[in-house]
């Protein structure tokens, strides 16, 4: 067997030489069994790095040990105005068992704050224009000591359309404008608590896109820069990032901003599930067993029973690394740690790239993945996960598999069903979409009102998550739904369908040849394939 190690102990890359080699794939809220073809690579995740085995100790040490700057106690006065930003639910990803890393900091940190005598203390959730994290979800992620002292009048979400909570602090030498949330704009100290799930997290985004409005997120959020983006997954390669650094910049010369960072390692699961991260052929008969029990009880529950299941399974991640401090030196820190748990060398890209598509995504959880939200994980995510060079060739295929159903979530995304119904089968053209409709959703007053009120995301949000997909798009010659339950869902996105991957492949094969070299991203994983 071909093979290429990242580490003695595991085989990051399979070259499948048998007849028969089935793998398990996620499509939506099931697990399926599918034989690839000879020759097939897959790709699997890395093995967890192990946890540092003192949480708290490595939190206080950081804040302790700051780069760039004085340490956070040093920096502490009574009369302070002090605001404490925090990532909102789009990451980790599924939610973290808790504790939650972020409660064990603001404990660290709001103990810290009250010893020097400050109590002009806030916490906002950064979810910029996604959904406003619920109060369950809220009390969940930061525990009942905390949630009980500050909800809901000093813990609360942001909120991108309120003009009063807003302030522009600057603009861009592009005259792009910086408005961000007023109280934090406006403390003395603002600390940013971050969780780094991928490399495109934290560091400058994490204030200039966190706690910023519409206007200044349409800015660097456009089709263009997504499609000069090579990848979201590789910073230095990527034009999104570099307009969030320009940005950052600004937020870093007018506040006064302490950033707490933590990477975590991609222990998804406890060990009743973590087979479903290895090779299926190291499978026990244990891990079969557990599979087809699992395979089973999922056949005979209605979908949304299944997704609640899922959705109800925290992840075991644990933190690998903390550093505090100043933005830049602490970013690059936490990406560098990031990659060691999440690259996986490769040579010769690929004229076929197959990927499951996992029940969640940043922008569903404990919702549906509905039809774009699919759009968004296969041409957005999958497709970005490489460094240096795409993993699939200039034209290649995109196998996915799903079965896109027609669902949405009628509270979280209502815009989505207008703009999937209505406007796609008009134009999938991202240009046009963004000139013509993305205004209009934008200041929609039913959808302001969900998204201020209610746990809506903003009316514009559906337009940026099509425009996640336009490197994809540009990049991939085709892409088939494999498993897909209908004919319309894919059509309406501008893909092919097929019955099953036997028949995706088969498809793909006629356009691209019988010798094609086909990869498999094995899922759940989050890696970054490292080209050479």
């Amino acid at each position: 067997m071909a093979l290429q190690l990242r580490r003695k102990t595991h085989e990051s890359v399979v070259y499948i030489d048998r007849d028969s080699a089935p793998r398990i794939i996620p499509s939506g809220e099931d697990f399926i069994l599918e034989d690839l073809p000879i020759g097939t690579r897959v790709l699997y995740p890395n093995p967890s790095i192990k946890g540092l085995p003192n949480r708290e100790a490595a939190i206080r040490y950081a804040l302790n040990h700051p780069h760039g700057c004085d340490p956070l106690f040093a920096q502490l006065e009574p009369s302070m105005k002090v605001t404490v930003a925090v990532d909102d639910i789009s990451l980790p990803l599924p939610p973290m068992a808790t504790p939650d890393i972020r409660q064990t900091i603001l404990e660290v940190v709001l103990d810290m704050l009250a010893g020097h005598g400050v109590d002009d203390v806030h916490i906002i959730i950064a979810n910029s224009l996604h959904r406003k994290m619920t109060e369950w979800e809220m009390k969940r992620m930061v525990g009942p000591r905390i949630f009980a002292d500050y909800y809901p009048d000093r813990y609360y979400n942001h909120d991108a359309e309120w003009s009063d909570g807003l302030i522009k602090i600057g603009e861009t030498k592009h005259k792009d404008p910086l408005v961000l949330n007023r109280r934090a704009a406006e403390s003395d100290l603002l600390i940013y608590v971050n969780i780094n799930l991928v490399p495109m997290d934290g560091g400058h985004k994490s204030v200039a896109v966190g706690l910023c409005d519409y206007e200044s997120l349409r800015m660097h959020h456009d089709p263009q820069t997504i499609r000069d983006s090579d990848s979201y997954m590789d910073p230095a390669r990527s034009a999104l990032n570099h307009k969030v650094v320009q940005l950052g910049k600004i937020v870093d010369r007018e506040l006064n901003v302490f950033h707490i960072e933590t990477a975590i390692n991609n222990r998804m699961y406890g060990a009743d599930m973590d087979f479903l991260l290895r090779n299926e052929d190291d499978f026990s008969a244990f891990d079969r067993m557990k599979f087809e029990a699992m395979r089973y009880t999922m056949s005979k529950l209605p979908r949304p029973a299944r997704r609640k299941l899922l959705h109800s399974r925290p992840a075991q991640y644990e933190m690998i690394a903390c550093h505090a401090g100043k933005t830049e030196p602490v970013h690059e820190k936490i990406v560098a740690k990031g990659f060691e748990q999440y690259a996986i060398p490769i040579r010769g890209q690929a004229d076929i790239l197959i990927t499951g598509i996992p029940d969640i995504s940043p922008y569903n959880v404990y919702s549906i993945l509905n039809p774009l939200l699919v759009q968004v994980m296969a041409l957005g995510y999958h497709f970005n996960f490489y460094r240096n060079k795409p993993l699939l060739k200039k034209g290649g295929v995109l196998i996915l598999h799903h079965p896109c159903y027609d669902e949405f979530d009628h509270q979280f995304h209502p815009s989505y069903i207008e703009f999937f119904h209505r406007l796609l089968p008009e134009t999938r053209d991202a240009f046009t979409l963004r000139e013509k409709y993305e205004r209009e959703f934008a200041n929609n007053p039913s959808y302001v009102e969900m998204y201020r009120r209610g746990n809506a995301y903003h009316g514009a949000h559906p337009f940026f998550m099509w425009y996640w997909g336009e490197n994809g798009r540009q990049h991939v010659g085709r892409v088939i739904a494999a498993g897909a339950e209908n004919a319309h869902v894919p059509a309406i996105l501008g893909w092919e369908r097929a019955d099953n991957l036997t028949e995706a492949i088969a498809m793909a094969r006629s356009y691209m040849g019988n010798s094609a070299e086909i990869t498999m991203l094995h899922q759940p994983m989050i890696g970054v394939a490292d080209m050479e």
